[in-house]
């Protein structure tokens, strides 16, 4: 994918925004994306490939091959973000443990919306 300029200058910007459209066009609402809808996003946020470029299909391929590696025909947000982030380090793991244990007054294992919107406020 080019993505020399463009996304080295709005990569947050980007890839938050992949994720919240990769959630809008999920109809079926089961986290999984298809070749042809992940190729389209790639189009909206005007990460395609260059025009004239003679491995468009063969790079486009590539990048769908690492990220379906269940060999599934679909991609979930977790593997793309996965895929562009890697694996948390043990630092930031640590941080999303303290806050949900925060979250989880009940020590349940889940955090209903309810509890969130008790501690969050994104103002």
């Amino acid at each position: 994918i080019y993505t020399e300029g463009p996304l080295s200058k709005r990569g947050v910007r980007v890839i938050t925004g992949i994720g919240k459209y990769f959630r809008q066009v999920d109809k079926n609402r089961n986290g999984f994306l298809s070749q042809a809808a992940f190729k389209k996003a790639l189009k909206v946020f005007h990460l395609e490939m260059p025009e004239g470029a003679s491995l468009c299909e063969t790079d486009f391929e590539s990048l769908w091959l690492i990220l379906d590696d269940s060999k599934s025909d679909k991609v979930d947000d977790g593997q793309f973000t996965r895929a562009i982030f890697g694996e948390m380090n043990e630092y930031r793991k640590a941080f999303v443990r303290k806050a949900y244990m925060k979250l989880d007054f009940n020590k349940t294992g889940s955090v209903p919306m309810v509890d969130v919107r008790k501690c969050y406020c994104a103002k």
